[in-house]
């Protein structure tokens, strides 16, 4: 049952890769004021996820290690955004990006995806509870990420529904992971000590790198603005929180 639960998860954040087939039919400035809202809720539930449920799971377990496993995990996204040019874009049209980075976008969302197969997994071996605030976590972290990788390869040139069947195809790299996770686990149970942490070590990492950065760009916001991306943070954390209660 377990393993039905892990792969109906990675599913779900499959489908996300989906979801960039919005930008079809909503005008470009509500989709912007609609993504910034979406990054600050990510960045709360990555957060909320790291701190409250992964972090305090891997001390559960005892390992006297959490903390060096936690810094793997920022230091390896990071090292990984230096290498394969590995970019979070939450904008429909990101001027950063060349033609020759999409498809580079492509490769690091599929490695990307495959570690989020393994957290998922690893997170769901602590528990059912905790492994779907991961799951949900991931998801709400994939929304505007996929509706901006989407935006940037229409930009350079590819069609609709090639732009959406690359993307899904790099997204089911998940399962990839997850498998791997499931079947390393039938051998050595311990493989969460290490995963764990290093996944919180990266939601860190994405969090506080990558989403929260993207809401300081626009330096003329009204407080209104201001105000509401501070309150979906804030909720994205109180998501996480409340799903204490399943455990």
């Amino acid at each position: 049952m377990l393993w039905f639960y892990i792969f109906l998860s990675v599913l779900l954040i499959s489908l996300a890769s989906l979801v960039g087939v919005v930008t079809l039919t909503l005008g470009e400035k509500r989709l912007e004021r609609i993504l910034i809202l979406l990054v600050s809720f990510s960045a709360g539930t990555l957060l909320g996820d790291a701190f409250i449920h992964l972090i305090p799971g891997s001390l559960d377990h005892g390992s006297s290690w959490v903390s060096i496993f936690i810094l793997s995990g920022i230091l390896s996204f990071f090292v990984l955004e230096k290498i394969i040019y590995w970019r979070h874009c939450h904008e429909v049209d990101c001027p950063e990006h060349s033609h020759i980075l999409s498809y580079m976008i492509l490769i690091g969302d599929g490695f990307h995806n495959f570690l989020d197969g393994m957290i998922i997994a690893a997170s769901f071996l602590i528990s059912v509870p905790v492994g779907v605030a991961t799951t949900l976590a991931v998801f709400f972290h994939e929304v505007p990420q996929e509706i901006g990788d989407f935006g940037v390869l229409l930009h350079d040139g590819f069609s609709k529904g090639k732009a959406l069947l690359y993307n899904f195809f790099s997204a089911l790299t998940a399962f990839l992971g997850a498998g791997l996770v499931l079947l390393v686990s039938l051998a050595q149970d311990r493989v969460t000590l290490f995963l764990v942490p290093f996944a919180a070590g990266g939601f860190i990492y994405i969090a506080m790198a990558d989403m929260i950065p993207e809401l300081h760009k626009k330096k003329t916001q009204t407080f209104a603005q201001s105000f509401n991306q501070v309150a979906f943070f804030v909720l994205g954390i109180f998501v996480m929180w409340t799903m204490l209660f399943l455990e």
